[in-house]
């Protein structure tokens, strides 16, 4: 189950998936995003594991995002609707498995890492925890219909602007005044936090946790769009100028100049 860079371990009730990139600040690679989707499918077929905890390796990030390197092969406008596919597809399963899910979030979870985070179903995390997709000032795309979505449920539309417009992220103190945040924890009781959130959801009754959390999946997938129905923004802005700067930018490590093409 575990791979080079995930590490997937059962500990009674409780599973956990540490994503094991910490030179890159776990930042995912398909890889990575397909052993998340493995640790879901063994999740579902083990009755006895009613827990599941996603964590990052190392003190730095929860997850920083996908792999930039990984955009640099993009060269047609289904290279960009393909990949927000593809991710919506590891993000929903992620929703769907039937156990409860809980991110352990130190450091920063940019990204696809906030994505993943926010598709748990609770978030424990340390006081230096940052949540954010800081794309408008860093490689210029935008997202999914599906995480526009998921944004807009658990931090409403005019903070889901103010946090994409500014590409500013949200302090741990911020996330919990919003909401997102179910513990907090200094870093050396982080874990063990976790732990007994996990424990507490375990003892309780499995087909009631179940069918919350299925209910509550149900409800706010009413309300989503169909995938196809910002192709064209996604298309917009993967297929710029622009974006093809901030890629090369990153990976330059300097800052981009954006020109609005």
């Amino acid at each position: 189950m575990s791979t080079p860079h995930t590490l997937f371990h059962v500990e009674g009730p409780i599973a956990f998936l540490t994503f094991n990139r910490p030179e890159a600040r776990n930042a995912m690679t398909w890889d990575m995003y397909e052993a998340l989707v493995t640790a879901c499918d063994h999740v579902d077929t083990s009755p006895s594991v009613r827990v599941l905890v996603l964590r990052g390796a190392g003190d730095q990030a929860f997850v920083a995002g996908t792999d930039i390197g990984q955009f640099t092969r993009f060269s047609t406008r289904d290279d960009a609707i393909q990949y927000e596919r593809r991710l919506d597809a590891v993000i929903d399963r992620l929703e769907r498995v039937q156990a409860a899910t809980i991110a352990q979030v130190r450091g920063v979870a940019a990204g696809g890492g906030c994505a993943i985070a926010l598709a748990c179903d609770l978030r424990v995390c340390s006081p230096e925890a940052r949540f954010g997709v800081p794309v408008a000032r860093t490689l210029g795309n935008c997202l999914s219909a599906a995480n526009y979505a998921r944004l807009i449920d658990l931090i409403g539309p005019a903070k889901t602007k103010e946090m994409l417009f500014t590409g500013q992220f949200l302090s741990a103190a911020d996330a919990a005044s919003l909401g997102l945040v179910a513990r907090m924890a200094d870093a050396a009781t982080l874990d063990s936090t976790a732990r007994e959130l996990a424990a507490a959801i375990a003892a309780n009754a499995p087909l009631t946790i179940r069918a919350t959390k299925e209910a509550v999946r149900r409800i706010q997938a009413a309300r989503r769009p169909n995938a196809a129905a910002i192709d064209d923004l996604i298309a917009l802005c993967y297929g710029s100028e622009d974006f093809r700067e901030g890629v090369s930018a990153f990976l330059e490590k300097r800052p981009p100049r954006f020109k609005g093409q």
